[in-house]
């Protein structure tokens, strides 16, 4: 149903529709997963985020101190502030203009763009 919703009002101005989520979107890829570098700005931090993990799980392997809580993209627990680089929105939260801004990211799902190698968070 939310699939039909969102893509029979795809001609509507950008954010007019707003839905909420109780199950992460599916998110179709065309190119697999691929590590890359992300500095924790505050901490001076660097970790490298492999294919097959998330930014929170690389912080979290790393010892660095984040918040999460359903770990699907669902929620916003985890929003990050993003200082530079390209993100690859996969959350359910942000909205088109929001994820187009790029000013935060989900950490629990959302990635760098396949083009960006390196990622610098404000956290």
């Amino acid at each position: 149903m939310m699939l039909d919703a969102e893509k029979n009002t795809d001609h509507w101005p950008k954010d007019s529709l707003r839905l909420e989520r109780f199950a992460p979107k599916l998110i179709q890829r065309d190119e697999p997963d691929r590590a890359f570098e992300v500095e924790f700005a505050a901490s001076a931090a660097t970790v490298t985020v492999g294919a097959d993990e998330s930014i929170l799980e690389a912080a979290g392997r790393a010892g660095l101190p984040t918040i999460s809580s359903c770990e699907e993209g669902t929620c916003g627990t985890c929003e990050t502030p993003v200082v530079s680089g390209e993100v690859d929105h996969r959350d359910s939260i942000l909205s088109p203009s929001e994820q187009e801004a790029g000013e935060t990211m989900m950490i629990c799902v959302s990635r760098a763009n396949g083009t960006c190698p390196r990622l610098v968070l404000g956290a």
